[in-house]
C-alpha cells in the first residue's frame, strides 16, 4: 500500500506542474510549493517502506530492491526540480507579460 501511494504521489509531483504553468504567478507558487511537498511525501512512503521491510527482516525482497529504488528516488527528485524551474520561469514570465 505504501508503493502505491508513492507512485500516486510522485504522479501528482509531475502533474501539479503543468497545472502551475497554466495559472496565474501568485496561484503559481502555491502549485509548485504542492508540488515538492507530493515529491517529498513519495520519499517518505518509501523510507516507511524499507523500515516496514527491515522490521519484518525481509533482507532478500530489501536486497533485490534498493538498488532500483534509489535510482527512481533520484529522478524523481531530479525531474520534479526540473519541472518546477520551468514552471518558475513559465510564471515569472507571465507576470512580467502582464
Amino acid at each position: 500500500m505504501l508503493n502505491l501511494g508513492s507512485l500516486l504521489l510522485g504522479i501528482i509531483a509531475w502533474v501539479v506542474p503543468f497545472l502551475a504553468m497554466k495559472h496565474p504567478s501568485k496561484e503559481c507558487f502555491n502549485f509548485i510549493i504542492f508540488s515538492f511537498s507530493a515529491c517529498i511525501a513519495s520519499l517518505c512512503l518509501q523510507l516507511f517502506e524499507i523500515n516496514n521491510r527491515v522490521q519484518l527482516e525481509d533482507w532478500s525482497a530489501l536486497m533485490d530492491t534498493i538498488g532500483t529504488l534509489i535510482w527512481v528516488a533520484v529522478i524523481l527528485a531530479v525531474i520534479t526540480i526540473i519541472l518546477n524551474i520551468i514552471a518558475v520561469v513559465i510564471c515569472t514570465q507571465k507576470e512580467t507579460k502582464i
